[in-house]
């Protein structure tokens, strides 16, 4: 019985020199449209090793950083897509350079495409700057690569559509401390008592280098549930 299972999970998964195809999860539509090209040079415990992905209508290779999220999607033999969600983990050096990408589970693999950021609850520190220059402290109540929520109280008067400058204060496992710049737009306010909200933000201008920092930190406490 052990035996039947793990063949069918190693079924579901794709095999060496299959091709993957790859969209990069951003808030830049443009870029979260292109679809790369890639394939299996191996198949780890843990991680799948690829080629460096390209965008074959202009023959361009893809440059990708640990901590891209990476949506993909494969053929099986039956020609059905099946898609999963994953991330860059690092790269190795052979004969060509690979990408190391996170294996995703068994169960997270599907035939619905889903392209969305991992969004993990969070009570961090953030500092909000409005356009009348208010500027004032809060807590996030969750975050992602692509927005992130937080408390408010009603008299900052914010209204969906506003925009603000923010900075999120990041704390890593490994002790260090990031403050990440950011612009942001109200996509929501959900009102809750004594005069409290929950505001809701889509990132409209965050460099690719401070995104990353949020979704390294959006990993680590996955993983920090994981283990609980």
């Amino acid at each position: 019985m052990i035996l039947l299972r793990t063949m069918a999970v190693s079924s579901l998964y794709p095999k060496v020199n299959e091709l993957l195809f790859i969209n990069i999860d951003s808030a830049n539509e443009m870029e979260a449209s292109i679809e790369y090209k890639s394939r299996i040079s191996d198949i780890e415990e843990q991680s799948i090793l690829m080629e460096i992905p390209m965008q074959e209508s202009v023959r361009r290779l893809k440059r990708l950083n640990v901590g891209d999220e990476l949506s993909v999607y494969y053929l099986n033999e039956n020609g059905v897509k099946h898609y999963f969600n994953t991330y860059v983990l690092g790269f190795k050096e052979d004969v060509i350079r690979m990408v190391r990408i996170r294996k995703p589970e068994p169960e997270t693999i599907s035939r619905i495409q889903r392209r969305t950021f991992l969004r993990v609850n969070a009570e961090v520190e953030i500092a909000v700057k409005l356009k009348d220059t208010t500027r004032f402290i809060s807590t996030t109540v969750d975050i992602s690569g692509g927005g992130l929520s937080f408390y408010s109280v009603s008299k900052y008067n914010l209204t969906e559509g506003d925009t603000l400058s923010c900075w999120v204060l990041v704390h890593y496992k490994n002790g260090s401390v990031e403050h990440v710049p950011l612009n942001a737009e109200i996509v929501r306010i959900k009102d809750q008592e004594h005069h409290r909200s929950i505001v809701m933000l889509k990132f409209m201008s965050i460099s690719d280098v401070e995104r990353q920092k949020l979704i390294r930190y959006c990993f680590e406490r996955q993983f920090d549930f994981r283990d609980r």
